[in-house]
């Protein structure tokens, strides 16, 4: 940029203007956005004083700089390669389309870096081993998260472990024990068989069988009574009548 246009776009921003519609100040809903007044009787529009100017031909900027990007270049909106010809770099800037994805930007924006062009809204385009980086992290800490549950194992079994009543019932009734106790059993049956030829049989003797306790006490009873003799039944007492008192008199 030459000191001329440098000298130009300041005469550009002494002189400039900034123009604002009649009555954005009174109403919420209208802007700043320059509109002309047309009302018969607008203020702004017969220009009384405090009212704000009108755009007039004296208000332009200089023709050598009119329409230029204050950075000295024109400004030019590209979105595909093809556009980046028939263009200067010398006096053209480049902007890229809001349109362009992610991954075509990366390269036209890079393309028009190597060109010798000024990107006026150039980005950092984001790179594989950056994400790579962000996943390595969550594999060390699931790593240390399995490290740390193989050393609560450990810790839990030096607790001393008190034997559940179920534990001890198994242990009494292990495999061992009962290979002991089944032999014993086996003699107990073979001596039981032989006293059993040897005695003269018996008379089998009907034993009633056992009931709960509330059955029990009833049966008892009535054994005693058949035992013991029955007491001589006591003979009932006459109710004196009125004839028979009479007579005893």
């Amino acid at each position: 940029m030459t000191n001329e246009i440098k000298r130009l776009i300041k005469v550009r921003v002494d002189k400039g203007a900034a123009f604002k519609r009649d009555g954005y100040g009174k109403k919420r809903q209208l802007s700043d956005s320059w509109r002309k007044p047309r009302g018969q009787h607008n203020k702004q529009r017969e220009q009384k004083k405090a009212k704000g100017a009108l755009p007039k031909p004296g208000f332009g900027s200089p023709i050598a700089v009119r329409g230029m990007h204050p950075s000295g270049f024109f400004e030019v909106l590209i979105s595909s390669v093809k556009e980046l010809e028939g263009i200067d770099p010398k006096t053209h800037a480049v902007r890229l389309g809001a349109t362009v994805g992610g991954r075509t930007r990366g390269g036209l924006q890079e393309k028009a870096l190597g060109a010798g062009f000024k990107v006026l809204n150039a980005r950092t385009v984001r790179t594989e081993p950056k994400q790579e980086k962000i996943r390595e992290p969550v594999k060390e800490a699931k790593k240390d998260a399995g490290k740390k549950k193989e050393e609560k194992k450990p810790v839990k079994s030096k607790a001393p472990a008190t034997p559940s009543k179920k534990e001890t019932k198994k242990e009494k009734t292990t495999p061992a024990a009962e290979e002991k106790k089944t032999p014993v059993k086996e003699k107990k049956s073979a001596k039981s068989k032989a006293e059993q030829a040897d005695k003269p049989e018996k008379t089998k003797i009907a034993v009633p069988a056992r009931t709960t306790k509330k059955t029990a006490k009833p049966k008892t009873e009535p054994a005693e009574a058949k035992t013991q003799p029955k007491a001589a039944a006591k003979p009932r007492a006459k109710k004196k009548t009125g004839t028979e008192v009479k007579k005893n008199e």
